[in-house]
């Protein structure tokens, strides 16, 4: 491979669970290796010898990282792409067709025509953003307990609660500071972190949640994601038996945080209150409609995140 082959050299790598597509043009080879330590291994040794100008990865939130990582400690020019320029580019120059070796070959076709600058990417931000969200949580866990012994604990303990709870409320603060501040710097986070927020209703407080407690989100399908949160309805059948439909188990911090930003969205988003607006005309009572409401902004939420859409009044119309 002559020089200035080496420097046009573009990698593409499709990501999935058990799997990593590789094309690297414009050479024209193709490999898959399984998604583990064993595979990376087997696949940076064999892009090594490329030496190339990019490789170029979409973001998927957490399956993409080992292999970033064993890129950047062999310092390889490895770049994590928004999925949504992916799907741009490919209607750009008219590709339908999807199989793995065709999404690789994309991806490097992309990295070779769009050349996409190699940005520093630091390891350290993706393990201190988790490490963060941990903190944040056992804080507002420590915060609810306190709160829940004020409302208990004799009159003259409640100065002692009280300044407890303001210096919780105070780191709170300093680590959500450091949160967006880290996650700014890290595109992957801050683009889900952004699709998230673009639905009205959902702040920083269900956006955290999800980061933290969800980090499944966009990998499962719609009812598979219902399901794990909890706010999918099981028939309650046995015999002759037949009982009303009703949630069960889940991840219950998530469905809680969901439940408070859905009492918002019901008021500032209008296909949420529409939509639950409708429930309750049909004779729904209050809290069935609002679950129904929070299984459709999960499943929408999602749809987003997996595809790498923003939000729009169309998406929520069909969740």
């Amino acid at each position: 491979m002559n020089p200035q082959e080496a420097k046009s050299t573009s990698v593409g790598v499709d990501t999935g669970k058990q799997t990593l597509d590789i094309y690297i043009r414009p050479q024209g080879e193709f490999f898959s290796v399984k998604n583990d330590a064993a595979g990376i291994k087997e696949a940076i040794k064999k892009i090594k010898p490329y030496s190339p100008a990019r490789i170029v990865i979409e973001a998927t939130g957490r399956l993409e990282w080992p292999f970033v990582e064993a890129c950047l400690s062999h310092q390889l020019p490895i770049i994590i792409v928004n999925p949504l320029q992916i799907r741009r580019f490919a209607g750009a120059i008219g590709q339908q067709a999807k199989t793995d070796k065709l999404d690789a070959k994309l991806i490097a076709h992309f990295g070779e025509a769009v050349q996409p600058e190699v940005t520093p990417i630091k390891q350290e931000n993706v393990r201190l953003i988790s490490d963060l969200l941990a903190r944040r949580r056992q804080l507002i866990e420590m915060s609810t307990m306190e709160k829940n012994r004020l409302q208990i604990m004799p009159k003259p303990l409640h100065k002692s609660i009280e300044k407890l709870l303001k210096l919780i409320t105070k780191q709170i603060d300093e680590i959500e500071s450091e949160l967006e501040k880290q996650i700014d710097a890290t595109i992957e986070w801050k683009d889900k972190r952004d699709i998230l927020q673009s639905v009205p209703g959902v702040g920083k407080v269900l956006t955290y949640a999800i980061l933290s407690d969800l980090p499944e989100l966009g990998e499962l399908t719609n009812k598979e994601v219902a399901a794990l949160v909890g706010v999918a309805p099981f028939n309650k059948e046995s015999g002759m038996l037949k009982g009303k439909r009703s949630i069960r188990g889940g991840r219950s911090r998530i469905r809680t945080v969901l439940y408070m930003a859905m009492m918002s969205a019901i008021q500032c988003n209008p296909t949420f209150k529409r939509h639950y607006e409708q429930l309750k005309a049909a004779g729904k009572p209050s809290k069935v409609a609002l679950v129904a409401c929070m299984r459709k902004l999960i499943v929408a939420l999602n749809s987003m995140v997996r595809h790498g859409t923003y939000w729009n009044e169309k998406l929520g119309s069909k969740s």
